[in-house]
């Protein structure tokens, strides 16, 4: 009869898997950063509303939809990425259905992007007016 692990080992392995998961994770970001004009692009955004946030004091409930926002543009990136990746390795040459998942997948982002647009101009467009009145 085997006897059971420890609970110590159990615990530390399964700590040591955690720490090893999130370093795959900053991994992906990481090539996303360098490889990925796009995902660069929609990092400079997001430091422009985070800043433009700052500036014009926008409400909790503002920064809750700013932040939902950036956070749904850069996870559309991440996942347009590793599919644009998965295709390429699945179908190297030219396939006109693997361009068409490239477009789905980049047609996902551009949607994305869109609705942190609108948001975006809903938050801040009120704010640049008033600004602007006070300014005038």
């Amino acid at each position: 009869m085997t006897e059971p692990t420890p609970r110590k080992a159990t615990l530390t392995s399964s700590l040591q898997k955690l720490i090893r998961s999130f370093g795959y994770a900053f991994k992906g970001i990481g090539y996303a950063i360098a490889t990925q004009l796009n995902f660069r692009l929609h990092l400079v955004a997001m430091l422009a509303a985070v800043m433009l946030g700052f500036a014009l004091h926008i409400s909790a409930n503002e920064w809750q939809w700013i932040m939902l926002c950036i956070t749904l543009v850069l996870v559309a990136e991440l996942f347009n990425t590793a599919i644009e990746t998965l295709t390429d390795l699945a179908s190297p040459g030219y396939n006109e259905k693997a361009g068409r998942i490239k477009d789905l997948a980049a047609g996902a982002v551009v949607i994305t992007a869109l609705f942190a647009l609108i948001n975006g101009l809903i938050i801040f467009l009120p704010k640049f007016l008033k600004l602007m009145h006070h300014v005038v």
